[in-house]
């Protein structure tokens, strides 16, 4: 009886062989009988095809500046930035008040433009486009490369007009398809659970972590690729910027985020790579763990230990 046993123990070892055929060479398998006699087969014939440990996402460059500069009629605002951003995760801009962080953020959709007398050097390029090409539709560029600004600035609309502006500026009449590209995007930006029972309620009557959301779920309604958020946390309580926090490093699964900081305990909390900017030029850019624990430029370690900003 015994052996009978074993015997179909060892066909099991067959069989266990030939459908995990991904079992690295010269592994031992081992199996325990109801009598506790230990049967082993070295599998050493296995074909075997291993998977690295921790695979590298290949990510490609998605905004690239070459040489940037920026200027305020004869003011310089951005002198020389040179950094290529790439797709996917987060991106965090830091550095002290007046150094070009907003400057350099709002020149990658343009929004630069609205501002008298303000004209650039160099080349800004987005997905291999020069973005200050003259032949650039504008509406298509900012479709494509969504803001978020310091402060919430809801419509005086109602909660779903806000979200819906964006799609039906963009041609979408049709409600059902409204009432869905309205209920992703709040979703997206976990606001729905609060507001799903209210969304004929003006905007303006949310508060203001649930406004800042309601602009982020505005932003996502054009279906962007990239995500501009010039400090989109400064002012608004912790709870608050708590959950946007969370937003933001749930929604670099889908969107590219550049995010502008004065906090750079939120940058380090958030980002995966950081720019450091001081007096309108780019001096260091790395990852995020590398530009707070052993920065290679003395002026971010200085800023970054406080002694300066």
């Amino acid at each position: 009886m015994l052996q009978k046993l074993q015997l179909q123990l060892q066909n099991n070892i067959i069989n266990f062989r030939n459908a995990f055929s991904q079992i690295p060479l010269n592994n031992n398998v081992t199996i325990i009988d109801c009598n506790k006699k230990i049967l082993t087969d070295n599998l050493i014939n296995v074909q075997t095809q291993t998977m690295p440990k921790n695979p590298k996402i290949i990510r490609q460059s998605v905004i690239c500046a070459e040489n940037f500069s920026l200027w305020y009629g004869g003011k310089l605002a951005v002198n020389g930035v040179t950094m290529e951003i790439e797709s996917g995760g987060v991106t965090a801009i830091i550095g002290p008040s007046g150094c070009g962080k907003s400057s350099f953020l709002r020149s990658i959709n343009r929004m630069n433009d609205l501002i008298p007398n303000s004209h650039i050097g160099g080349r800004l390029v987005v997905d291999g486009q020069n973005v200050y090409d003259k032949r650039v539709d504008l509406v298509s560029l900012r479709r494509r490369i969504g803001m978020v600004f310091q402060r919430p600035n809801p419509f005086p609309k109602t909660i779903f007009d806000n979200v819906a502006y964006g799609p039906r500026l963009h041609g979408i009449r049709d409600r059902m398809r409204l009432n869905e590209i309205v209920e992703t995007c709040l979703r997206s930006a976990a606001l729905w659970d609060e507001v799903k029972e209210s969304l004929s309620r003006s905007a303006m009557a949310l508060s203001g972590g649930q406004q800042q959301r309601l602009c982020i779920a505005r932003a996502l309604a054009t279906q962007p690729d990239i995500l501009l958020m010039d400090e989109p946390c400064s002012a608004l309580d912790p709870i608050a910027t708590g959950k946007i926090e969370e937003l933001i490093v749930a929604l670099k699964e889908k969107y590219t985020i550049v995010i502008v900081t004065h906090n750079m305990q939120q940058a380090a909390r958030i980002s995966d790579k950081t720019a450091f900017f001081c007096l309108g030029e780019l001096i260091e850019f790395a990852e995020t763990n590398k530009i707070f624990t052993t920065p290679s430029n003395p002026q971010t370690e200085a800023y970054i230990t406080g002694r300066f900003g």
